[in-house]
């Protein structure tokens, strides 16, 4: 990806060499937030396929193993845009802890603002000097609506005052940065100056997981990432994220992802190279 932005509406023409030859899993050098409007196309991340109920936002994080199949009916648009193009957003910031970044949209708001926001976009890129910083302020546009009008609690800003939502987030924070640790849902509890009972109570209502399974989470992803990306051992890696016995670690990831942690190198390996 050379363009720090680029949208695509996702028309027939675009749409049917990928549901005539589904692309193999790959991986790329840049985000993507593909809109789906109408359809119930296929999405696999990590070798983990789902169909995809529209209309939803799909994120996909830089350097995510992922495919897209598109069945008759899909649309929507593509946005691909560089990392460092626009501040960290919602989306990125929550898929460290999520193994997939699906948002629910209302019908309603799809055939509104976001296309008018996305064509809009569409016809500043498709100039022959396109003004990236009137798209990046588009794309902030995009981003602030996608949140706004997502049914998930967490992505919500009107509820961005809520003390529970900011427990939450202090939660994540703090496990950004200490993750590596063999430490379970007490450690992070006494952090927030609280019982793991409400810790659990907290993250449940707000993310739908126990915080044990978003610890889990969050070492397995990284456990994803050191695998695809480090020669380092299944040992080492596992090591490294407070697993002290290599079977321990196969077992937790085995369980999460259905295939051991050498499995998964092996099936990225193709991807990698």
């Amino acid at each position: 990806m050379i363009s720090p932005i680029t949208i695509t509406p996702l028309t027939c023409e675009f749409l049917e060499p990928l549901a005539l030859n589904p692309a193999e899993h790959h991986r790329h050098d840049h985000e993507e937030l593909w809109i789906i409007t109408h359809g119930k196309p296929v999405h696999s991340i990590d070798f983990s396929p789902e169909t995809i109920q529209s209309p939803v936002i799909v994120y996909v994080a830089q350097g995510k193993v992922h495919s897209f199949t598109p069945d008759e009916n899909t649309q929507g648009w593509l946005i691909r845009y560089k990392s460092d193009f626009i501040p960290q957003s919602k989306f990125s910031f929550y898929s460290g802890f999520l193994d997939k970044v699906l948002y629910p949209l209302s019908t309603d708001y799809c055939s509104t603002t976001l296309n008018s926001l996305c064509n809009i976009m569409l016809r500043e890129s498709l100039e022959q000097n396109p003004d990236y910083t009137v798209m990046r302020h588009l794309l902030s546009a995009v981003m602030a609506k996608l949140e706004t009008d997502s049914k998930r609690d967490y992505l919500n800003s009107r509820t961005s005052g809520n003390a529970r939502l900011i427990t939450f987030n202090n939660f994540l924070r703090i496990l950004e940065n200490n993750f590596r640790r063999p430490e379970g849902a007490d450690f992070y509890a006494d952090k927030l100056n609280m019982s793991s009972r409400n810790l659990n109570l907290i993250t449940q209502a707000v993310f739908g997981k126990s915080a044990t399974e978003i610890i889990e989470t969050r070492k397995l992803m990284e456990a994803r990432r050191m695998l695809l990306t480090s020669d380092k051992s299944v040992s080492e890696i596992g090591y490294e994220l407070g697993y002290n016995e290599k079977s321990y670690f196969s077992r937790v990831f085995r369980k999460k992802t259905g295939i051991t942690p050498t499995e998964f190198r092996e099936q990225t390996h193709p991807v990698i190279s």
